[in-house]
């Protein structure tokens, strides 16, 4: 399925007003000529637009700072830490990156957009201010309501005391978030409220989250199908990606802990043309021009978590970057050029670009080490890799992975995202599961029920 680019309706200012009435320095339009190109990050989102991005005929030297083993693959990798802002710029400026592509939320939440645009610098990813629709929840959830975006009803605390209180006077389920960022790990769904004194006893009182803790959203608890769409945004439009569906809990039928992810599938049967439609009118639309009025326009990828509820989708989170393990089946789906939409997307033409997709489903199982996302032991050496990617249509994504002594080890909790196509879900499925098989190290886990809600939809 193709979707041309939205723009928003004549009557909102964000149409009305060109480019949302800001000024900026003009960026050269480098489509059509080959790029140098840095990548911010090392996870399997970044492995996956690494292994996107090296496939573009305008991609002339690609850089990754710092990648993986994997990403060692398709890029150069070099030693540079995500949150070293001053060093990205200044390996961007000395070697002529054309375009920078900023993968993890924490160097966006900490203004490196904003770093490398002041120097001239086009990159991919939203400002500190925007990247707030992530890193502070109680923001996100205040323009929300003051967009009247469909979401969870909640109440925003700072004090423990009056939390807990709080919740022992529901009548309901909660779910407990802690409002800054978590690594995906900061929310606890509790169906009798009591169950949330023990999440709120340990991330505003022992801090398991740092200052992430301080402020937490307390939400009704929604029940229903959750489901993920992402749209690339420029200011003046949007463009909505295919559908997902990502799966939380660390354990099969959504139990357990929640976790950064353990899997994910494209499409998504409950969402089809009509729901897309209604999700961008209701949804997306209405927050980006939210934003657009709070500080500007907001650019990059945004990210709706949603909850198909009886009464409609209703927003669970907004992120500012490609999820992960979402973009893994994303990036298998995608045909288009992925450098040639960035670069549309920096650049505010997403009006000139339609991306065509892989009608086959895709489906990414996570490995993940034992214990994860609890304690777990690193550098057991992983075998079988190789055997995986052999197999037709399957990619397998690094995200902690290292090499020690030669050899590749474990040296994360979610460690590897073993991805494949296939001609229905199923069958992507069953293709993912066999690629699985033949990697082993010890403890490794996974979940073995990724995208069983869609076969059995």
């Amino acid at each position: 399925m193709g979707r041309r680019a939205s723009a928003f309706p004549s009557s909102c200012p964000l149409e009305s007003s060109g480019l949302l009435g800001y000024t900026f320095a003009p960026v050269p339009n480098v489509k059509g000529e080959t790029m140098k190109l840095l990548l911010v990050g090392s996870g399997g989102r970044e492995h996956a637009l690494a292994w996107k991005m090296a496939q573009s005929p305008l991609c002339d030297r690609l850089w990754a700072a710092p990648g993986n083993p994997g990403i060692a693959e398709c890029a150069e990798c070099v030693e540079i830490s995500p949150e070293d802002t001053a060093g990205i710029v200044k390996f961007a400026k000395d070697n002529a990156a054309d375009l920078v592509v900023v993968g993890p939320e924490d160097p966006l939440a900490a203004g490196l957009a904003d770093a490398l645009r002041a120097e001239g610098i086009l990159c991919f990813g939203p400002s500190a201010e925007g990247a707030r629709i992530e890193s502070d929840k109680a923001y996100a959830k205040n323009l929300m309501r003051a967009a009247s975006v469909p979401t969870a009803e909640a109440r925003i605390f700072s004090d423990l005391q009056q939390a807990k209180e709080f919740v022992l006077s529901r009548d309901h389920g909660v779910a407990v978030k802690a409002a800054g960022l978590a690594k995906g790990k900061g929310v606890v769904v509790c169906p009798e409220p009591y169950q949330a004194i023990k999440p709120l006893e340990e991330m505003m009182g022992k801090k398991v989250f740092g200052d992430a803790g301080n402020t937490v959203v307390i939400e009704e608890m929604l029940t229903g199908q959750e489901a993920t769409v992402l749209a690339l945004c420029d200011g003046k439009s949007i463009y909505t990606l295919e559908p997902l569906q990502d799966h939380k809990p660390i354990g099969d039928g959504d139990t357990g802990p929640n976790t950064g992810g353990m899997g994910a599938y494209s499409p998504v049967p409950i969402l089809d043309d009509r729901m897309m439609a209604r999700i961008e009118r209701e949804i997306l639309v209405p927050i980006v021009d939210a934003m657009r009025r709070d500080f500007g326009r907001y650019e990059g990828v945004l990210y709706a978590g949603l909850m198909f509820t009886p009464a409609g989708p209703k927003v669970i989170e907004f992120n500012c970057r490609f999820g992960d393990p979402e973009c893994q089946p994303l990036m298998m789906r995608l045909q288009s050029d992925l450098i040639e939409a960035m670069v549309a997307t920096a650049e505010h033409r997403l009006d000139e670009i339609t991306l065509a997709w892989d009608p086959r489903p895709a489906v990414c199982v996570v490995m993940s080490s034992g214990g994860y996302p609890g304690s777990y032991a690193k550098g057991h050496e992983i075998t079988g890799i190789a055997d995986a990617d052999a197999l037709d249509d399957v990619k397998v994504f690094h995200a902690g992975t290292a090499m020690a002594g030669g050899k590749l080890v474990n040296s994360g909790g979610r460690v590897l995202g073993v991805t494949a196509l296939g001609q229905t879900i199923a069958d992507a499925q069953k293709r993912a599961y066999e690629a699985v098989e033949k990697i082993r190290w010890k403890d490794c886990y996974c979940r073995k029920d990724i995208a069983s809600k869609a076969i059995r939809a």
